[in-house]
């Protein structure tokens, strides 16, 4: 008795599972719209900003904040990548994840590094506050990469 109502059940139990999935690929469609009008606006401002910054020859001055541009787009554009490799694979992979994560740490590096000069004239606490960070954002570079090193090594002996 009680297997007959599980597959009396089956067909609505299929008939929500297909929904939640058409959901999901639509919100992916969605998510890759958006991050693709994200990084072509950002694009463009970048672009932008370089050649004024070579029209007024102040390139020197705004390399920081183009390479901080750059990676941001870089960013964005492995988020969609993300959102590609998980509605393609039905699932999340853990790999692109840590790019990104890899480069949103290397761009607060940047950033800090470029406000080193302008640390000392904060103050000592600032000062103290921004080295520490430094060593922490040191560290996540070292895991980060250790991780997506040791995954693909593992990716190799799977294969």
């Amino acid at each position: 008795m009680n297997e007959t109502k599980k597959d009396a059940s089956h067909p609505v139990r299929q008939a929500v599972v297909q929904i939640l999935s058409s959901v999901e690929d639509l919100v992916y469609v969605g998510l890759g719209l958006l991050l693709t009008s994200a990084a072509l606006t950002l694009l463009v401002i970048a672009l932008k900003s370089m050649v004024l910054a070579l029209w007024h020859h102040a390139l020197g001055e705004q390399i920081v904040n183009l390479l901080d541009q750059i990676l941001l787009i870089l960013l964005v554009i492995e988020l969609l990548y993300t959102v590609q490799v998980s509605f393609r694979e039905r699932g999340l992979i853990a790999e692109p994840f840590l790019v990104v994560a890899l480069i949103a740490v290397i761009r607060r590096i940047l950033v800090i590094t470029a406000e080193v000069p302008k640390l000392p004239e904060a103050g000592d606490v600032v000062f103290r506050h921004a080295m520490l960070e430094l060593g922490v954002l040191t560290v996540m570079v070292l895991v980060l990469v250790g991780s997506l090193i040791m995954m693909q090594k593992y990716a190799k002996r799977a294969v």
